[in-house]
């Protein structure tokens, strides 16, 4: 148990010491057997080559950690058995976070992957989507067999209701994701057009707003003609002037 509990902690450190290199708000870091979360309110709101680096952190301490075992095991400072129960649980615990699955890094970088080419709306639900199915799969598949281990199935159930959970707060994170670039305090890169009808919702067209990208909204109205807006007057109509049900036609028409 040890064993277990220092790798992990070893792996969470390794986020935990990146995360503050970018000085990023750390809420908890809470450890498990079977890995560690390190709770913050920055994903989605940083760089996505600066979340991949904080997330890359976590599984490149394992390559410590293997030669801190090969360099003990030269040493013959500890028994084979327990050199070989060392290798064992950090390859398990590296490969484990590893996994496709939100909260796991390898979740982590499958939306961050999925973050370059969709908007972030949509590839976050992908992924928390993506992430449910993929643990009731696990979940299945620990009944049917008869290798039955209650600790996998646990593990499994806890991805699910941790993935439910977050399904269940994804309007709070799209909303923190749009405050942030209300108060423009997220790092944009590129730019990217987005086409719109005039009778679109203000939260429709905030669905197309990607990560790292600026967006200029283009408005088709009925009678065919266009106008062309900033997101940031999207946001001022939401944030700032509270226009919740408001269309972006009628966000032109006040500003005209």
């Amino acid at each position: 148990m040890a064993v277990i509990l220092l790798i992990v902690l070893i792996h969470e450190l390794g986020h935990f010491t990146m995360a503050k290199w970018f000085d990023w708000r750390i809420g908890t870091i809470m450890l498990w057997v079977f890995g560690g979360v390190m709770k913050t309110d920055e994903h989605g709101t940083r760089p996505i080559a600066e979340e991949a680096l904080v997330t890359i952190a976590g599984p490149l301490q394992h390559v410590w950690i293997y030669a801190g075992i090969f360099a003990l095991s030269y040493s013959g400072l500890l028994p084979t058995s327990l050199i070989d129960l060392m290798l064992y649980y950090n390859t398990a615990i590296l490969l484990f976070n590893l996994l496709p699955l939100w909260p796991l890094d390898g979740g982590k970088l499958l939306f961050l992957l999925l973050a370059l080419v969709l908007p972030y709306k949509r590839a976050y639900h992908i992924v928390i989507l993506f992430s449910m199915v993929l643990a009731v799969v696990f979940l299945l598949v620990q009944l049917i067999l008869p290798s039955f281990t209650l600790s996998t199935f646990l593990i499994a159930l806890f991805l699910f209701m941790e993935n439910q959970s977050e399904w269940k707060q994804r309007h709070y994170v799209f909303m923190r994701f749009l405050l942030k670039r209300y108060e423009k305090k997220t790092k944009i890169m590129k730019h990217k057009p987005l086409y719109v009808s005039s009778d679109s919702s203000l939260m429709r067209v905030f669905s197309g707003f990607s990560q790292e990208k600026r967006h200029t909204i283009y408005v088709t109205d009925k009678h065919g003609g266009h106008t062309v807006i900033e997101e940031q007057e999207c946001l001022q109509a939401y944030f700032k002037h509270k226009k919740y049900h408001q269309n972006v036609g009628g966000i032109i028409e006040k500003g005209a």
